[in-house]
């Protein structure tokens, strides 16, 4: 008895550079057919940046689609050329002013991969020095250092949603 979906077809919905979505005909294993839609989109890699008080680098934005303030990490698209620790460290200084002194691979996970293939790239910093650059007002409204222990509170309170920003927040609790 076979256990594997199996895949008769793929339609393209829409592509884009920074999204591909279509639709999958699958057979289930006991014969069920349907079809699914699928989004693929290049990696994102983010970085937690922890200084030696153990208080770490966040971001305050609204993000539109779920229309709430949140904070989360610094972090944005992989360029198709380019390594994920280089793309990590640029977005943590463009977002916000702060270049990280070390980059380490924490994890690297898919948030929802019953529809969306999308890893998360995550880089723990040990440290960073603020730059001359300007943070753009676009990406985020505020930059602040918080202890991790309170940023674990903002994950409760749900200030924090991103599952980026949650499984690192979680992780780097078992590292320092």
């Amino acid at each position: 008895m076979t256990t594997q979906w199996t895949v008769h077809g793929e339609r393209l919905v829409d592509e884009n550079r920074h999204i591909r979505l279509s639709t999958v005909d699958i057979t289930l294993p006991d014969g069920v057919s349907f079809t699914q839609y699928v989004v693929k989109m290049p990696p994102a890699a983010m970085t937690l940046v922890i200084n030696d008080a153990r208080e770490v680098l966040l971001m305050r934005r609204h993000r539109f689609i779920i229309d709430r303030w949140v904070w989360e990490l610094p972090g944005g698209y992989v360029n198709t050329a380019e390594d994920t620790g280089s793309a990590a460290a640029r977005e943590v200084e463009e977002e916000t002013g702060w270049r990280p002194k070390s980059m380490e691979h924490l994890v690297t996970f898919q948030p929802a991969i019953g529809s969306v293939d999308q890893p998360q790239i995550i880089y723990l910093a040990r440290g960073a020095t603020p730059t001359d650059t300007v943070p753009d007002i676009n990406e985020a409204q505020e930059i602040k250092w918080w202890p991790l222990e309170e940023a674990v509170d903002l994950i409760a309170r749900g200030e924090i949603v991103g599952a980026s920003t949650v499984v690192a927040v979680y992780r780097a609790l078992s590292l320092t």
